[in-house]
């Protein structure tokens, strides 16, 4: 129900979705820009699912801890775990997915190879993920992490006899070590990387973003623990994440750091740094109260933000861009077609959330408790 919503995070979650459209948006455009306020959009975008990755970390997280809490750690609980998990994101990924088969053939490119893999989360899981259905890099990332770590915690659970938050800690800190040596791996044999090859090879790489989640769960495990402290310097914790995130994108733009040339910060710092400073603010986040002019619009916008999320470039805008040839087009035209690309990813996800996702998340809350 609404009432049970968290305003704050309701607005994370909007804030992150809008990033990402808009980011889209500039593909109506130019195709690609060295222009700084498309590079801006772009990298925001980016953003955006690094606040998503943090949001539901925290989220799904705060739902383990509460397990806990109830005794609820033997493997049976953990099933129904990820039942509940499966029954909130795999109904609407399966559905998109065969859609944008349906587009393929609708307007006759070839599917790659690598169909198949996206059925079972796999086509980015070690390697770069084809031209396809581009979006569900970050989905394979989400269903891994709940994948990995939840049976971590729960053989912690059943091996140790402890059934305390502990637990939960050392099993998060145990698994992002474990990353941090995949991504040495990566670091010390990867060679001829370019920021284009680094996002592809390694920002949408299953096995090196897990990390970006498991923040999440040490950010509600932290605010848990010690929520006196975080309570009283919500605000400076704001405005130490603002400084972070626009300290280091100074850095960047400054002295032109890149990949090819600073391999190092692109491998074990950018990403954690972008996820820290996401993470700095929901201490204010959480403790927002509601705003009477604008929770209608965030709720909306945050309630339809999964189904936006797979709907908005590869369905709508890529169909767009197929149907029209923006390459040479008068600046009017690409403003119209960006207004029509807006009205139709927030009408479609509406009846997508009304008709598809919202029923059957009803029929999951009926039928798994």
């Amino acid at each position: 129900m609404r009432k049970e919503r968290n305003f704050g995070l309701d607005l994370v979650r909007a804030i992150a979705i809008a990033l990402v459209v808009l980011s889209h948006a500039t593909f109506l455009f130019v195709r690609e820009s060295d222009n700084l306020v498309v590079i801006l959009m772009r990298t925001m975008g980016a953003v955006g699912v690094d606040l998503f990755f943090v949001l539901s970390g925290f989220l799904i997280g705060g739902i383990l801890l509460k397990e806990i809490d109830k005794g609820h750690t033997k493997f049976q609980n953990l099933v129904i775990f990820w039942k509940r998990r499966w029954w909130r994101t795999l109904p609407n990924y399966f559905l998109v997915l065969l859609i944008n088969i349906g587009v393929f053939y609708v307007f006759s490119i070839d599917l790659p190879e690598s169909t198949g893999s996206y059925f079972v989360f796999l086509q980015n899981f070690s390697t770069p993920q084809s031209y396809f259905f581009t979006e569900s890099w970050s989905l394979s990332i989400e269903e891994y992490a709940y994948l990995i770590l939840p049976f971590v915690m729960f053989c912690g659970f059943f091996i140790f006899k402890n059934r305390s938050h502990s637990v939960f800690l050392w099993a998060t800190l145990v698994v992002i070590f474990i990353g941090f040596l995949v991504k040495l791996h990566f670091y010390m044999y990867v060679e001829n990387v370019n920021h284009k090859n680094w996002s592809g090879m390694f920002r949408k790489v299953v096995i090196y973003r897990l990390d970006a989640i498991y923040l999440g769960f040490l950010l509600v495990y932290i605010m848990r623990h010690w929520p006196t402290i975080f309570q009283k310097l919500k605000i400076e914790l704001l405005f130490l994440g603002a400084i972070v995130f626009a300290g280091m994108h100074l850095l960047i733009y400054t002295m032109d750091l890149q990949p090819e040339t600073h391999l190092f910060f692109y491998v074990f710092m950018y990403l954690p740094l972008i996820s820290i400073s996401c993470a700095l603010a929901f201490p204010f986040a959480v403790s927002m109260k509601r705003s009477t002019t604008f929770n209608p619009l965030i709720y909306f916008v945050s309630t339809r933000s999964y189904a936006i999320y797979l709907i908005n470039f590869s369905i709508i805008l890529l169909s767009i861009r197929y149907i029209v040839d923006i390459s040479g087009a008068a600046l009017l035209l690409k403003i119209t077609l960006c207004i029509v690309f807006l009205l139709l990813t927030l009408s479609l996800s509406n009846l997508l959330y009304i008709y598809f996702e919202k029923p059957i998340l009803n029929y999951r809350d009926r039928n798994l408790r």
